[in-house]
């Protein structure tokens, strides 16, 4: 199942409540599955996006010019960095997941750096280490790839659980300790990482503390047909995934514009009512027959986190229920564990999600 929000409007469109090229007459909310509403459609009086808004937005056309059909991953990547958060992106080999951060970080124009996490591979080789200057007869500290502005952790489940633990402290207060020493990550920090779902021989899989430190897990399926062919038909042209500059995805935004962006999506506001409607959503989850594990209250603020993000994207000043509906699979479907029994008759996560959602009642 994909992820479950509306997707973002294409780079001709705009978004369902706001941010965007203002089109010559209201835009309806793109289709979305059931248990994710779109929001209401924009007022047709409403103002042009300007500012880090509007940057933001242009965001997604630059990326398009080298990803093909991931718009709502692209959405959920957004919110991840609007939020301060971090991705877990699964799906199989081949779907663009590595070309998407990495088109991502040249629109933002933001560093990036992509570790290949590999059964061999040591904490030092990420964070860093101290190396010994024959010069100086000292000990000084050599910089791992996690110093960046987003490092992509490919196949993270490839390396044992002592080098995914490297990363915690990182994602959690964006700080490496090394030898008793703390030394602060570039603002903004994010991880994307990635796993593949269908390859399990030989993997680490994450526990539950790290995967609680996600934000967001995103699934990538595979394009369809049309979207397929408009891959294909862009390579048969020339294009090369490694020379992001000659498929023409350009600067669009940076750190400042996000920076700001933040601030304004802290300022959004939140109703009493869906406050208390995203905490029944993940007390729910703790009671489902089907789960062993439901969302801590980690889980009910993430879900806060993005709904936010969401909202603001959409170009609203406060979160509705629909926001929390439309984020509530990306940002729990990674903090529940199923019964081994419901595994075993083929029960699916995001199924009972959205049954869940279903069920609890929504504040009018």
């Amino acid at each position: 199942m994909s992820t479950p929000y509306p997707d973002a409007p294409s780079p001709a469109q705009q978004y369902p409540d706001g941010p965007g090229v203002q089109p010559a007459a209201p835009q309806a909310a793109p289709a979305t599955p059931a248990a994710a509403p779109a929001p209401p459609a924009a007022a047709p009086t409403q103002a042009p996006p300007s500012g880090p808004a509007a940057a933001l937005l242009q965001v997604r056309a630059e990326v398009a010019k080298a990803v093909v059909g991931q718009d709502s991953t692209v959405t959920g990547m957004m919110i991840a960095l609007l939020a301060g958060g971090h991705v877990l992106l699964e799906g199989v080999p081949g779907v663009a997941k590595t070309l998407l951060v990495r088109a991502l970080s040249q629109a933002l124009s933001l560093d990036t750096k992509r570790v290949q996490f590999t059964p061999d591979l040591m904490p030092g080789d990420v964070t860093g280490s101290l190396v010994y200057d024959s010069h100086t007869s000292e000990f000084t500290f050599r910089e791992g790839p996690v110093f960046t502005n987003i490092l992509l952790a490919d196949e993270i489940n490839r390396t044992p659980p002592k080098t995914q633990a490297s990363l915690l402290e990182a994602m959690e207060e964006h700080q490496v300790s090394v030898d008793g020493v703390s030394r602060k990550l570039p603002a903004p920090f994010m991880v994307a990482a990635t796993q593949n779902p269908v390859e399990y021989e030989g993997t680490y899989p994450l526990p539950e503390a790290q995967l609680d430190r996600f934000l967001l897990k995103l699934t990538m399926e595979l394009p369809a047909r049309d979207e397929e062919i408009e891959v294909i038909r862009r390579h048969s042209l020339g294009f090369d995934p490694q020379d992001l500059r000659a498929a023409g995805v350009r600067s669009v935004a940076g750190a400042a514009d996000l920076a700001q962006a933040r601030a304004a999506v802290s300022r959004v506001d939140v109703a009493a009512e869906v406050l208390a409607y995203i905490v029944d959503v993940a007390r729910a989850t703790r009671q489902a027959p089907s789960f062993q594990l439901g969302v801590s209250p980690r889980g009910a603020t993430a879900l806060l986190k993005c709904a936010r993000a969401y909202a603001w994207l959409c170009g609203r000043s406060f979160v509705t229920p629909d926001d929390v509906k439309a984020l509530a699979l990306p940002a729990l479907r990674h903090r529940v564990a199923l019964r081994p029994e419901a595994e075993m008759d083929g029960v699916a996560v995001d199924g009972i999600l959205m049954s869940i959602l279903a069920t609890v009642p929504v504040p009018r």
